[in-house]
């Protein structure tokens, strides 16, 4: 946890010491937390209605955990067919709307999360797309292209 950084002399009056959000914290959120798709932006990353506490629902992008899918303005043709065929697969999972959010983490960038997303039937959205030859197992490193030849 990152700690703000306040005078010493503060902190001995009150004893009081502010977690701050962002890079660097490592806190998650096990889940379930519940939640509506509201849109599909790729085949790794939706965008979800999540229900935080009763009565406050928060919008949110949430980057799928574990998972590289090729991206819809790919650097090449194939890329950009098979990122429309992930989104197309991650949309067909998300069907029924409804999906459930678990192992929450902050994100690389700001306004997003990455949560392993779990369909109203317990399929996890991650497997699926790599079960389906559609995504690459993705670490948080640099992605390897989707544009260099196949290998042996």
């Amino acid at each position: 946890m990152r700690l703000l950084k306040l005078p010493a002399a503060l902190i001995l009056l009150t004893g009081v010491v502010l977690p701050t959000g962002g890079q660097g914290v490592s806190e998650t959120i096990p889940g379930p937390i519940p939640a509506t798709v509201l849109r599909i932006i790729d085949g790794d990353t939706i965008v979800v209605r999540a229900r935080i506490w009763l009565g406050q629902d928060l919008d949110t992008q949430v980057r799928l955990d574990g998972v590289d899918a090729p991206e819809l303005k790919g650097k090449c043709p194939y890329e950009n067919r098979l990122a429309l065929k992930a989104r197309d697969f991650i949309l067909s999972l998300a069907s029924g709307g409804k999906v459930s959010l678990q192992d929450i983490q902050y994100g690389k960038y700001a306004g997003r999360v990455v949560a392993r997303v779990l369909s109203s039937g317990g399929e996890d959205f991650s497997d699926a797309l790599l079960r389906a030859g559609l995504g690459r197992v993705y670490n948080g490193r640099r992605r390897v292209s989707w544009c260099q030849a196949p290998g042996p």
